[in-house]
């Protein structure tokens, strides 16, 4: 296929809309269940790891397992407003539980499959989680701390029977899959749905709280940038513990009543995202640069990417050079996009709008994003400053309220009238946004956003280590790559050998794609006069 978009009328677009949110609203009824009673299609293609098996579940499917697992979850106690940790791979169990927890308001918090025990303890401490659902891979983790977790009442566990777990399966087909809402007390849209961490560079990692109107306010990204359609094979490359699932796997496919392509594979194959692309014929494909870099590097002669109608990608700057080696390769441009945890899809190339490369595009409708100094003033054309959204009366759609339980952080990012993202960029004479870097030191790499003080702090536990620094250092391939600067401590000495040993260190105790990928060694680390370490003049080197 070549697509092809009709002309894309900005101005009108962002003249004409209009976004009305109702008192009460429930995604996993109001949109997942009303489809499976009027409009019954596939909405999943799970395919797992090996890609030899295939599994195909219709939105009905997803109404009645999901009030299976809300039935179950009432039984044990689990109330509105309780939260529940989810630590699944791509399996349809984890849309079973999140629509769940929809249904009878418990907030789900999902979490990345590569988090540690020690990652697990402080994610359910600081959010009280009441219950946490895992696969197999995470049980143990989960044993480990569970003294040191005492909110955590309940465990379940996905795809195999343990001792001393409630087994999700069993749970489920002993629940009826008829589900009463009328017994329940309705979900308001602005009350918690979900709850996701970020990162931050002088504390640990932040609590995002989305209300339900978030799951709504995603139209704003299916309709614009994503252009999802009913009759779209939708598939969006990422881990289900991040906020990019909630982009690219549930909200805005389900809202368009798409197919969504959930893949259990294991890191990028190439062959075999190829072959999925060509078998299930997907039509809309969203990566992280560094995949749609990697593809573009690869020798794609006889890939089969006629189906494909949309490619977009978000995560990290897209680089002009990727950009012509895709359009070169299957006749689709890649139009970039830029949101974060704590709002929705906020700039956008829009299809049917030209591209600029290396431009992020424009504010999408709905809401006025600009680049604005430190007083809120927003500035000329092609200066640098904060990219920030502006609070309207009514609230921009999508946009947090701020961070769960943190009103000093909250009070740091909504100054002046505008919400200010911590990235900085500058805008060009004709409103498109060009992403400049982080106004914070977060580490984009390879899609994921890497806090350097969740690395020094697993870094300085290692024995040989006195003290960290950890900076972004750029990386053709990967955006950035986690980049440490250690001092030892007294008795150890610089060697390949320790450096081996360190990063494998930090691999076991965090989630792996955090440890350092260069390790320099130092007699003594920049610092100010307060003795604070300045990581900027660690950046200037590079």
């Amino acid at each position: 296929m070549n697509p092809s978009f009709p002309p894309f009328d900005y101005e009108s677009a962002r003249t004409n809309f209009s976004f009305a949110v109702p008192q009460t609203f429930n995604f996993a009824f109001d949109v997942v269940g009303q489809r499976a009673r009027s409009a019954d299609k596939t909405a999943l293609i799970a395919i797992n790891r090996a890609g030899d098996q295939v599994n195909y579940y219709r939105y009905s499917d997803l109404e009645k397992q999901s009030n299976r697992f809300a039935n179950a979850l009432l039984k044990m106690g689990v109330r509105k407003g309780d939260t529940v940790l989810l630590v699944l791979p791509r399996i349809p169990a984890w849309y079973f539980v999140i629509l769940a927890c929809t249904k009878i308001g418990a907030i789900a918090m999902p979490g990345t499959n590569q988090l540690k025990a020690k990652d697990l303890a402080y994610r359910i401490d600081r959010s009280d989680a009441k219950l946490a659902v895992v696969a197999s891979q995470h049980a143990s983790a989960i044993e480990s701390i569970q003294a040191e977790c005492p909110s955590l009442k309940h465990r379940i566990l996905v795809g195999e029977a343990r001792p001393g777990w409630e087994h999700f399966e069993s749970l489920c087909a002993n629940a009826s899959d008829q589900f009463d809402r009328a017994a329940n007390e309705p979900t308001r849209a602005d009350e918690s749905m979900l709850i996701y961490f970020t990162s931050g560079t002088t504390s640990m990692p932040k609590m995002v709280a989305r209300d339900h109107a978030y799951a709504l306010a995603h139209g704003i990204t299916a309709r614009y940038w994503q252009d999802l359609q009913e009759s779209d094979v939708h598939w969006t490359l990422t881990d289900t513990g991040w906020a990019k699932a909630a982009w690219g796997l549930l909200y805005p496919p389900l809202l368009a009543g798409a197919t969504i392509v959930l893949y259990d594979g294991d890191g990028f194959d190439l062959a075999m995202h190829l072959k999925i692309i060509a078998q299930h014929r997907v039509t809309t494909f969203c990566a992280p640069p560094t995949i749609y870099r990697i593809m573009a590097k690869a020798d794609l002669t006889g890939a089969d990417f006629s189906s494909l109608r949309h490619c977009f990608g978000a995560g990290e700057p897209l680089n002009p050079e990727a950009m012509r080696a895709w359009k070169q390769a299957t006749g689709c441009d890649i139009y970039d996009g830029y949101g974060q945890t704590e709002t929705i899809n906020i700039v956008a190339n829009f299809p049917g709008m030209a591209i600029r490369p290396g431009s992020m595009g424009k504010p999408c409708p709905g809401l006025i994003v600009d680049v604005i100094d430190e007083e809120g003033q927003i500035l000329p054309p092609n200066e640098v400053g904060h990219i920030a959204v502006k609070i309207t009366d009514p609230y921009p759609p999508g946009l947090f309220r701020g961070y769960y339980r943190d009103e000093a952080t909250t009070a740091k990012v909504f100054r002046h009238g505008w919400y200010y993202t911590g990235d900085t960029a500058t805008r060009d004479e004709d409103g498109y946004i060009w992403f400049v870097g982080r106004s914070d030191d977060i580490i984009s790499s390879s899609g994921y956003r890497i806090s350097p003080f969740e690395v020094e702090s697993t870094l300085i536990e290692h024995p040989a280590v006195a003290e960290a620094a950890v900076i972004a250092k750029p990386d053709p391939m990967r955006g950035e790559i986690v980049k440490a600067y250690i001092t030892l401590t007294q008795g150890f000495s610089p060697s390949d050998e320790l450096a081996s040993e360190i990063q494998d260190f930090v691999k076991e105790q965090t989630a792996p794609y955090k440890y350092p990928r260069e390790i320099e060694f130092r007699q003594s680390l920049p610092k100010t006069i307060s003795g604070k370490i300045r990581r900027v003049a660690l950046r200037e080197e590079q």
